[in-house]
């Protein structure tokens, strides 16, 4: 699977959040070419701060696959992951996060912090972000409306 059609599989599941009033963040779990699970960000609705898209994913994984262990998955996420889950993402082994839109204010892969700096820890995870604009752009949308 690509990075793009990733990041687009991702970005339907960052729709799912939108329409549900939520924070439009998706993200997707594939491990050779095959999607293992998906999910979008559900804190509100869950009421728990836990609900972002990537540790829903993560878990469902983790469920579907038997195993915490995430070795030789790409997690496609439609934002930079936050410092939470890329701690979760370290731990899980994931081989590679894709992203398209930076976090300015909690961005845990490169532009607050990185935590993904090989060698800080003893497993490492490669990044890479891929400019997309309609990952910027729905979030952009959302909290517009948000505002007023």
């Amino acid at each position: 699977m690509n990075d793009v059609f990733g990041l687009i599989l991702a970005l339907a599941e960052a729709k799912k959040a939108a329409a549900m009033g939520e924070v439009p963040v998706g993200a997707v779990l594939v491990r050779s070419g095959v999607v293992v699970a998906s999910g979008f960000n559900q804190k509100e609705r869950l009421k728990d701060v836990l609900g972002h898209a990537e540790i829903q994913v993560i878990s469902e994984a983790s469920r579907v696959l038997g195993d915490w262990r995430l070795n030789g998955t790409t997690l496609y996420t439609t934002l930079e992951p936050c410092p939470m889950c890329a701690g979760v993402i370290l731990h899980s082994r994931i081989a590679r996060v894709v992203f398209g839109a930076w976090d300015l204010k909690w961005g845990a892969a490169g532009s607050v912090v990185n935590l993904f700096v090989p060698k800080q820890f003893n497993h490492v995870t490669e990044i890479v972000y891929v400019p997309m604009e309609k990952c910027e752009e729905i979030l952009r949308v959302f909290f517009r409306k948000r505002r007023g």
